[in-house]
């Protein structure tokens, strides 16, 4: 079963800025209704919500919590219809700074259940609120952001990059799991982004050595990244499942 895109409500977590914002943008463009989440950034999500008019609008959530998500959804039933598709992009607070990041002398295993707390946590409080949609409709499609640090870790950031990894095992068993119902669940799994609020510490040295490693010559931007979680959603993809797609010129094979 597929679905257009115009047809669809999809809900982006972490939506109010950077990537989640241009994801919420490139779902709007194909006419689909997007409910944006939103943690701390109101007024971010509201600036975002005026720049897509009727076809967009913002909620407030923690996706860590799942009586939230659980608000969250109803609300956004109320709004639109209940979403068909989740894109999980919510980040606990990070700044990729290589500098500033947590060495393995001095960090701390809560650091990384920070992280993971939202990315794996975030996402099965969100497809747990969702899934009795999915089944009823027998449809629903579900993508996960993340890293090519957990292919190719060439700066070490341990806590990030292991929830990440772990979101990617979730990612599949949930496949695994919700394919009898219809419902796709994919990783779409991005380079160092040119540029975002998480990226903003990066030198510009630094984005220019990768441009210069990848086959196009240029760093990612969140654009071209949420295009291919377009692709995800469309009905392109519909015999797609379980799979971690690396959106980052090439700088990463496999």
């Amino acid at each position: 079963m597929s679905r257009p895109i115009a047809d669809l409500t999809v809900l982006v977590t972490g939506a109010g800025r950077g990537l989640g914002a241009a994801i919420a943008r490139a779902f709007a463009r194909e006419g689909a209704r997007v409910a944006i989440n939103y943690r701390n950034s109101r007024e971010a999500a509201e600036a975002l919500v005026a720049e897509l008019g009727e076809r967009g609008a913002a909620f407030q959530a923690d996706v860590t919590d799942p009586e939230q998500v659980s608000r969250m959804v109803d609300e956004i039933t109320d709004r639109f219809t209940t979403p068909d598709v989740l894109v999980h992009n919510a980040l606990a607070d990070y700044a990729f700074n290589g500098d500033a990041r947590a060495q393995l002398d001095s960090l701390r295993w809560a650091e990384i259940s920070r992280q993971a707390e939202t990315a794996v946590g975030g996402a099965l409080n969100c497809i747990q609120a969702l899934r009795p949609h999915f089944a009823a409709q027998g449809f629903g499609r579900v993508v996960t952001i993340g890293t090519n640090l957990v292919q190719n870790p060439v700066v070490p950031y341990h806590d990030y990059t292991a929830a990440k990894g772990a979101l990617l095992a979730f990612t599949r068993t949930a496949a695994k799991e919700l394919g009898p119902l219809g419902v796709t669940v994919n990783m779409v799994s991005g380079g160092l982004l040119r540029r975002t609020d998480a990226s903003a510490a990066t030198p510009d040295a630094v984005f220019d050595i990768i441009a210069s490693q990848t086959p196009l010559g240029s760093v990612t931007t969140p654009e071209e990244m949420a295009d291919t979680v377009l692709f995800f959603a469309s009905r392109w993809a519909r015999a797609v499942t379980g799979q971690n797609l690396i959106v980052d010129g090439g700088l990463v094979f496999g």
